[in-house]
């Protein structure tokens, strides 16, 4: 067993495409407008999936807004260096909602971003 894939609900999905893959840098995998249902879905990732786990954006037509809810956390990424990804994210438009520097009680470097729905993307620097 592994795991294939995490989904997310986005109200916009271009503006959705844009950060996973312009500011952080995934591939658009695949692309499938399901007209019956009114919804598409896209995944994005950072290599094949029969290999990587990646993120499903679902974009269900004419809703323009999700409630992200409290049980949610949040997608975690491992980055070479979290204070350069961090500049890379805002110099490509992306928002930083915490800064690179070591987490509380302990010293793995780690940093937050937010994509345009609020969902928050962990950046966890490699040891």
């Amino acid at each position: 067993m592994r795991i294939l894939h995490t989904m997310l609900r986005v109200a916009d999905l271009e503006k959705s495409l844009a950060f996973y893959t312009g500011v952080l840098g995934m591939e658009l995998l695949r692309r499938t407008d399901y007209p019956d249902g009114k919804f598409t879905l896209a995944f994005v990732g950072f290599g094949d999936e029969a290999r990587s786990a990646v993120i499903e954006l679902t974009h269900n037509w004419g809703v323009e807004k999700y409630e992200i809810g409290n049980a949610f956390g949040h997608i975690a990424i491992e980055v070479e260096d979290a204070y350069a990804a961090c500049e890379k994210i805002r110099q490509r438009g992306g928002k930083v909602v915490r800064e690179a520097g070591p987490m509380k009680h302990g010293s793995t470097v780690i940093a937050f971003a937010e994509d345009p729905d609020g969902y928050k993307i962990e950046l966890i620097q490699q040891k």
